[in-house]
């Protein structure tokens, strides 16, 4: 019988040559750590670090905890921080997003003083401090007012970047949001401010950790009316192109591991640098089937954030920041 002259797996028979030629890589530098930062006073055993319980391994911090975490990211080497805060106190439109000593302002301000080579990103939304856990203003009718919304994006932008953050990431889902935010921060002389848009940013059952985390939970209806439909690629293509012409200087696909056919396309539709959110239920569900003894969690982790790179994403934002760069720098 005639044997094959093409063997695809002569490259494949040692780690030398599997690694020669790779396509794809993964790094530390490469990942963006979210941090729920609050200024809600505990004590006890937990003072400082309020575990999750929906999120193994994942806490509530306070401003000093949280500077202790960006003091190891840095020595770990990965890219950023994202914030979100979790205010104490809470009122109808979310005034503590923009409040010059509410708690991500503050927390901006510590991190940056304590780590100042490390990048800082903020959430840009209202949610996590309005008493009814929408993104906007409500109108009379209940709904979300998308134009009434924008000023309070802006504003809170601005208070970011006035604390010292290095981008801010609005994440409401507002039309207009982009641009109103960019206007607003060139208005008040930080035209150097990034922004990294939310822009496909789709209504998902992989949320419901993180809306324990950050005390989000809508307390009445649900956000189908301003994030996206699950179902829906080309709409997340166009999405993203209203936010480059908006001023968007990058883009991002939430969540990441079903949707890694959209954050190739809008890759290849934009050209921007593609931010990919490894949302709070996939980290959930991978703590979970590791700690069942389902999946070995070290491999798992990798194979999805290496699927990420592969798709099209330059930096993935993930709860698995930290333990991902201790894994990855035993491979090296």
């Amino acid at each position: 019988m005639a044997f094959p002259r093409t063997r695809m797996r002569r490259l494949r028979a040692s780690a030398g040559l599997r690694g020669l030629v790779r396509e794809t890589d993964l790094s530390a530098g490469q990942l963006v750590l979210p941090l729920f930062v609050t200024d809600a006073q505990t004590s006890g055993p937990h003072a400082g670090r309020e575990p999750i319980e929906a999120m193994p391994g994942v806490q509530r911090l306070s401003i000093g905890a949280a500077v202790e975490e960006a003091r190891q990211a840095a020595e770990l080497g990965l890219a950023a921080l994202m914030l979100f805060g979790v205010p104490a106190e809470k009122d109808e439109q979310g005034s503590g997003a923009w409040e010059e000593e509410g708690v991500v302002q503050l927390a901006v301000a510590a991190i940056k003083q304590a780590v100042p080579e490390l990048l800082v990103m903020t959430d840009v939304c209202l949610c996590e401090y309005t008493t009814h856990g929408h993104c906007g203003v409500l109108g009379e009718d209940g709904t979300v007012e998308n134009d009434a919304t924008l000023e309070l994006l802006a504003r809170t932008a601005v208070s970011h970047a006035r604390a010292g953050a290095d981008l801010v990431a609005p994440s409401d889902m507002m039309d207009g949001r982009v641009g109103a935010i960019r206007e607003e921060l060139d208005g008040e002389g930080f035209q150097e401010i990034p922004i990294l848009a939310y822009s496909a940013k789709f209504a998902s059952a992989f949320y419901g950790p993180f809306r324990e985390a950050a005390g989000s939970t809508p307390a009445f209806g649900d956000r189908r009316g301003y994030q996206m439909d699950p179902a829906n690629g080309r709409e997340a293509v166009r999405e993203a192109l209203l936010d480059v012409e908006e001023g968007a200087d990058m883009v991002m696909v939430k969540p990441a591991l079903a949707y890694g056919d959209l954050i190739s396309a809008i890759k290849q539709a934009t050209g921007l640098p593609v931010a990919a959110y490894n949302v709070s239920g996939e980290y959930a569900m991978v703590k979970a089937a590791a700690s069942a003894g389902y999946l070995d969690e070290v491999s798992t982790v990798l194979e999805i954030l290496t699927s990420l790179r592969r798709a099209g994403a330059d930096t993935i934002i993930t709860y698995h920041a930290k333990d991902a760069a201790r894994w990855l720098a035993k491979q090296t």
